[in-house]
């Protein structure tokens, strides 16, 4: 039996890259699973379907069934409230599906006349105060209330709140919600309740974010895994959010579709906002309540275990999800080339690459970058080179988060020149540098006392437009400091402070555009 022995450390769990393209239908043509031992010795065993518990790759157990068209996702259920409770502008095709009447007029002037007509009704809203009754405004404007108009003018309210103007936000969005709700042809979907929930949470208008669950549970809407996901989100203390989940798992009316049961709904949300404790807590009340694990449970408690350090639970779950027959997905190995690059451990990397291929999984440019990842932390910056051009010699063209990660290594290693020449190879292959790219180039020069060119760089990268964010302008302070610098150091600091006045300027804008 062959054996690929490594190490684990919990430290293997902290890397920042994140990735946004994977298939998920992949099928396995064979069997040949992989089981870790608690020794942490990796065999040719039965290898469980497990997603990674890296925060690179949390995305995925948020939403691990993109492309199977037989799961529905939470993600792209039916509003447009993302899993962290915030607004996702990403969804946004429902309400006009629901209330397009092709045979009436076409989409897009049915789409125009919304927008249009929900601009109106913010400019209503904007004028509401004493001597001006905005109910009264916006039924003078005579507007076709549809679901697409409700969500305009209350995502156009959810984006403008701040701290200042909070009350007078959830105020108005609670007045347009009873008004649009009053109005004939017309009734409020699960979406719109969402929508003013969020308002409403992010006004920390609480007490009345709860009194819509009950209002919708009166009028028989379904309480969903997104309801609850709001809910969460807004539950600051453990105590409060215990309850919350408690309040749910006894709810006769939680609809937790597409999950399997309650459960997994629940630790599906609370996974999005690292309740880790939680999360236990919940899975031990789903065992003793008879309910089986299934390969998204596992995922979901592996991830936990393996972030709380508790590796001896990781390795007997991953042996038990082995035994249930989950098969190995791209997630698995994912996380155990990582896994295999955070310990320095190359040789046994390149024997699971050659087991991908054997089970039908052909490595791709996440799969290789996160072992050259793991790698570079380990200082093994030979063993990135090499696995950087197999990646290439398997037909996997690099992208900005593979060279940035080569970019940082050989930064961090003191290697600046192989540095300078990867960033160069990124321009002449059409990659252009992000900002993570460009910090990393920024504190190598900094490091090797390069500071003209380090300023150089910093305004390289804005005349490229992309701009500098709060870790590059203090990279370059720290060092020019350091170095004695202090007139160049100030003169970046200026810089900065340009920079945020002319984001709170802009943030200021828009929101005063939008609704003061």
């Amino acid at each position: 039996m062959t054996k690929i022995t490594f190490n684990i450390s919990v430290g293997a769990t902290h890397f920042d890259i994140l990735r946004s393209r994977i298939p998920f239908n992949t099928t396995v043509s064979r069997h040949r699973y992989l089981t870790l031992t608690g020794n942490h010795t990796l065999h040719h065993a039965p290898l469980c379907h497990f997603t990674s518990g890296f925060r690179r790759i949390e995305k995925y157990l948020l939403n691990p069934y993109p492309n199977n068209p037989d799961v529905t996702s939470p993600i792209n259920d039916s509003d447009s409230v993302s899993t962290s409770g915030r607004y996702d502008s990403d969804n946004d095709d429902d309400d006009e599906k629901e209330y397009y009447r092709e045979d009436v007029f076409d989409r897009a002037s049915f789409i125009r006349n919304a927008k249009i007509g929900a601009n109106m009704a913010l400019k209503v809203l904007q004028q509401d105060g004493p001597g001006f009754d905005a109910k009264t405004g916006l039924d003078e404007l005579g507007l076709v209330v549809s679901g697409l108009l409700v969500r305009e003018v209350l995502v156009g309210i959810l984006k403008s709140v701040g701290h200042v103007n909070k009350d007078r936000c959830a105020k108005l969005g609670y007045k347009f919600f009873v008004w649009s709700g009053e109005k004939e042809n017309y009734n409020h979907t699960v979406n719109t309740y969402h929508l003013i929930m969020q308002i409403f949470a992010e006004s920390e208008e609480y007490k009345a974010m709860w009194r819509l669950v009950d209002e919708m549970t009166e009028k028989g809407y379904p309480v969903t895994s997104r309801t609850f996901n709001i809910l969460i989100c807004t539950s600051g203390e453990a105590g409060v959010a215990k309850k919350v989940v408690e309040r749910f798992i006894k709810s006769k009316s939680f609809n937790f579709r597409p999950f399997s049961h309650c459960f997994n709904a629940i630790l599906h949300s609370l996974l999005g906002i690292k309740q880790y404790k939680l999360i236990e807590w919940v899975y031990q009340q789903m065992l003793a309540d008879g309910y089986q694990a299934d390969a998204l449970t596992y995922n979901i408690i592996m991830y936990t275990k393996y972030r709380l350090g508790k590796l001896g639970q990781f390795h007997r779950l991953l042996d038990e999800m082995g035994r249930s027959g989950f098969p190995p997905d791209f997630h698995t190995f994912n996380i155990l080339l990582h896994i295999l690059g955070k310990g320095d451990k190359p040789a046994a990397a390149v024997d699971l690459l050659s087991h991908m291929k054997e089970v039908g999984i052909e490595p791709n440019v996440l799969h290789f970058t996160t072992l050259i990842d793991g790698l570079s932390r380990a200082g093994n910056m030979d063993a990135c080179k090499y696995f950087f051009d197999e990646m290439i010699n398997c037909g996997c063209e690099p992208d900005v988060v593979a060279y940035t990660v080569m970019v940082t290594g050989y930064v961090t290693v003191g290697q600046l020149e192989k540095a300078e020449e990867l960033f160069a190879e990124m321009f002449d292959n059409g990659k252009i540098p992000n900002v993570y790219t460009y910090n990393a180039m920024i504190r190598g020069l900094c490091m090797a006392g390069k500071f003209d060119y380090a300023c150089f760089m910093l305004k390289e990268m804005e005349s490229r437009g992309c701009n500098p964010n709060f870790l590059v302008y203090s990279t370059l302070v720290n060092y020019l400091r350091n170095a004695g610098k202090l007139s160049e150091a100030h003169q970046i600091q200026l810089c900065f402070v340009v920079f945020l006045g002319l984001l709170v300027a802009a943030i200021k804008l828009m929101s005063a555009l939008e609704l003061p």
